[in-house]
């Protein structure tokens, strides 16, 4: 099985690095421009309930069913989220946040651990239910985060968290072979993806 897993394009967030996490920001006009047909065709592509994946996904599996998987959505950063680091450099929570590794709980959001084991867990679900059905293709649009914390988690070579930051439109492949992931739950990551048109690398 061929597993792609991939960051939603541009937003105007992402180009001003403000933090949307839940915030259902729509891709800008330049960013859904910019994004290109891929040659696989899945039939489904999971996504996360906001619709900047959404419109992702249209645009690169154009005749691909979508299912949406609710907790592939972005972190919550809660109190951080519409905000950039600029804006919040005298923040006392933001910096607390930040000194601690962006690993505790942000204030009315998630923790990073929370967020990874709510991702992971519907990872897992949507693999089996892919084995189930002896899928040839599992496709996912969704987040940074989301790409992330899958990578972390499931990809070898084993890399940080961080390591595995995607671009807007990028993300990674994966090879499932059944005895590793029987045995160690992991992939092996084969390729790097990306899906805007000025870098043609698949």
């Amino acid at each position: 099985m061929r597993i792609w897993v991939l960051r939603h394009g541009r937003t105007t967030y992402n180009d001003e690095r403000r933090y949307q996490g839940r915030l259902d920001i729509p891709l800008s006009p330049e960013g859904e421009a910019e994004l290109r047909t891929a040659a696989l065709k899945p039939a489904l592509v999971y996504v996360s309930p906001l619709r900047r994946t959404q419109q992702t996904a249209r645009r690169i599996f154009p005749d691909a069913a979508q299912r949406i998987v609710p907790d592939f959505a972005e972190m919550d950063f809660g109190d951080f989220d519409g905000r950039t680091a600029d804006e919040m450099v005298n923040d006392a929570a933001y910096r607390a946040w930040v000194d601690s590794g962006c690993m505790t709980q942000c204030p009315n959001g998630e923790s990073r651990a929370m967020f990874c084991a709510r991702v992971c867990a519907a990872f897992e679900t949507v693999m089996a239910d892919s084995l189930t059905c002896k899928a040839k293709t599992l496709v996912i649009a969704a987040h940074g985060g989301t790409v992330r914390a899958i990578m972390e988690r499931y990809a070898l070579p084993e890399q940080d968290y961080y390591a595995w930051t995607p671009d807007n439109a990028g993300g990674w492949e994966l090879d499932f072979d059944e005895t590793l992931w029987r045995g160690k739950k992991r992939l092996r990551m084969t390729a790097p993806l990306s899906f805007r048109r000025e870098e043609e690398t698949c």
